[in-house]
């Protein structure tokens, strides 16, 4: 019978991240350090019909030593999951054993699913008439499959499961994980978000949306132009504190608080009062007080309603303290991954903590008067980061917001 831990600390002890900065954590923190950009043309020949063909792209998965007969059953937003997931186990120094396995468990975000399985099974029967699809086609594009496959590849048999809540899920993933550890369901959790929606028939249904950008993501600039979609995957371990101290893990940060919220109010359109409560509630669960963070990574897609609702709600909730914050959108170089953005977020955030460096938001051109915070233009700045906070908000209104704090 599982113990309630609900004042248990819960501390992040390994990360894993691929994405169109880098193919493992540390490559996508040390671009994020450089502002380096992962935007540009997306080279697939598939996409002849797309009139905005510019994502974030990862151009080559590294060396993952996956077997085929388990890569056939996988769509590539698993793949990705699997990877990201078996090096933040790595850098945890964890080993999963027989006496171990049943108190780890898993949960990832998707924010659309398989769409890959989806796209080949219409092609099979609508273009090239065949009369069956592949085999495996309801187990790569179902949600759920990479928090399964994660469970499967390193042995888990602990809560696993995945969540789903648009650009939200990651976070949504994150908070649902902590859950877990706080109510003794496990002592190890791996949570995260993965997606790649870099295929025809998502990037048709957001140029419908018309909020995708031409050439690159530019957030809280004046001349913003819409959000660029991108892929990855990005997974972390968390523990309850004692857990960690008794087996002596690196411990990275504290994962110090989070916050939910939904806005009741529009399938897109987003609100006000949905992020500062929020925000609100992710500090009042952290134990911080407003004047406490010195950064947020924002959700900063690069549309015009959201950076200025953004501003606004940061504002509302650090009152005078706002001026001080360090602010920046990471997606501006990994572009908006979707289901991935948070966890891949959670990796600047984490180091911001750990070095004192604030990640800049690139491609700021001019200033924004509805956007006049210390958005970190184009360059990182150093400084002192005792705590920092993960902004994501979500079609559907969903809201979910996650501190990290340093680890003492």
């Amino acid at each position: 019978m599982s113990s309630r831990h609900p004042e248990s600390r819960i501390v992040i002890t390994g990360l894993g991240g691929i994405c169109a900065l880098g193919t493992n954590a540390e490559a996508i923190w040390h671009a994020m350090r450089e502002g380096r950009c992962g935007i540009g043309p997306i080279e697939n020949a598939e996409l002849h019909e797309v009139k905005i063909r510019v994502g974030a792209e990862i151009k080559a998965l590294p060396d993952h030593g996956i077997e085929h007969k388990r890569l056939v059953t996988m769509d590539r937003f698993s793949l990705l999951a699997v990877i990201a997931a078996g090096e933040a186990l790595a850098q945890a120094g964890l080993s999963v054993n027989a006496g171990n396995a049943h108190r780890m468990g898993a949960v990832v975000g998707v924010g659309v699913c398989g769409w890959e399985a989806i796209e080949e099974s219409y092609r099979s029967i609508l273009v090239d008439g065949k009369n069956r699809i592949g085999i495996f086609s309801v187990p790569r594009c179902m949600p759920g499959a990479p928090a399964g496959q994660i469970s499967m590849v390193h042995g888990l048999t602990g809560p696993v499961f995945g969540v789903t809540s648009a650009c939200a899920s990651a976070n949504h993933a994150i908070a649902a994980a902590v859950d877990q550890l706080r109510l003794g369901r496990a002592d190890v959790m791996l949570a995260g978000g993965t997606d790649a929606p870099l295929i025809y028939g998502i990037l048709k249904g957001w140029e419908a949306l018309r909020v995708l950008a031409p050439d690159t993501c530019r957030p809280f600039s004046a001349d913003r132009q819409g959000l660029v979609l991108g892929e990855g995957a990005g997974i972390v371990v968390l523990e309850r504190l004692e857990h960690a101290e008794a087996r002596g893990a690196p411990i990275l940060a504290e994962l110090a608080g989070v916050g939910l919220s939904a806005d009741a109010a529009d399938i897109v359109a987003p609100t006000l009062e949905g992020p500062v409560r929020a925000m609100r509630a992710c500090l009042e669960d952290a134990g911080l007080s407003p004047d406490a963070v010195d950064y947020i990574n924002a959700h900063g897609t690069g549309t015009k309603a959201n950076d200025r609702l953004e501003t606004e709600a940061i504002k509302q909730v650090f009152g005078p303290h706002a001026e001080k914050l360090s602010v920046s959108s990471t997606k501006s170089m990994h572009g908006h991954c979707l289901g991935a953005s948070g966890a891949i977020e959670l990796i600047a955030c984490v180091n911001a903590v750990r070095e004192g460096v604030i990640p800049p938001t690139i491609g700021f051109r001019e200033r924004d008067p509805e956007c006049d915070l210390d958005v970190t233009p184009n360059k990182a700045r150093e400084r002192p980061v005792r705590a920092a906070v993960s902004n994501s908000f979500a079609f559907g209104g969903t809201n979910a917001v996650v501190a990290v704090k340093e680890f003492s």
